[in-house]
């Protein structure tokens, strides 16, 4: 671990960057009002002064509003009922992930930010998952990088240029692993991340919290890191 980011990659402002890529309950028509529940929480741990990614974390999460998953899910994620099934609740996967990032001294010692795929991880599972499990929206969380927009505005690409195989390929890449497994699509984005950052992007915070929506950061903003991870309060 490095106290500056100094050192061997001036632009970044980071230390590390957590990559988050969620996998949640699912429907092969979701109904408006179905509630995704995580089933998988991964993050992938980018050292932005080596380019590397140096560590990583997944575990598997128990649902409760659906305890069965839908033949569908378990297609597309390749996550089977036994593996939710001998899982712990989110609260205590939530209480561990909080742990690893505090052993990592993220938020304390050295500077850090989380990085997704999109809007949805944050804006759509995490907070949905908060409420079913009756905990406020964890602080440290409340901002991150939203690639995507990352990616589109340093490539000057459309949108429909953005979704991760075409990231991938567009940068020569192929994905690597299985997709729709939450820890392998999070390395694959940590592959586009180390790219950006190698081919001079300067990767920032774009998207936070509001009012329980995900909004955009305007690019003015001051850079900030993340805050110190606590485990959240429960809700009133």
């Amino acid at each position: 671990m490095h106290s500056t980011a100094a050192d061997g990659n001036s632009h970044a402002y980071f230390d590390y960057i957590c990559v988050v890529d969620f996998e949640a309950t699912c429907e092969e028509n979701n109904p408006p009002d179905y509630l995704h529940e995580i089933i998988e929480f991964p993050i992938v741990l980018i050292d932005t002064r080596t380019l590397e990614i140096v560590d990583s974390f997944q575990e598997y999460v128990k649902p409760v509003v659906n305890p069965e998953l839908s033949e569908f899910c378990v297609k597309l994620t390749g996550i089977t009922q036994k593996m939710v099934d001998e899982a712990k609740t989110f609260n205590q996967v939530l209480k561990r992930a909080v742990s690893w990032l505090q052993e990592k001294e993220l938020g304390t010692k050295y500077k850090y930010t989380f990085l997704t795929d999109g809007s949805w991880d944050m804006g759509k599972f995490l907070h949905t998952q908060c409420k079913l499990s009756q905990i406020r929206f964890p602080q440290f969380a409340r901002k991150w990088i939203n690639i995507r927009k990352s990616y589109g505005n340093f490539y000057k690409v459309a949108r429909t240029q953005t979704k991760l195989i075409c990231m991938l390929e567009n940068l020569g890449m192929q994905y690597d692993g299985r997709p729709h497994c939450g820890l392998d699509d999070s390395r694959n984005i940590a592959r586009i991340a180390i790219h950006m950052l190698q081919d001079g992007c300067q990767l920032r915070v774009n998207e936070c919290m509001h009012s329980g929506e995900p909004r955009s950061v305007p690019i003015s903003a001051p850079i900030e890191g993340a805050l110190a991870p606590q485990m959240p309060k429960k809700r009133d």
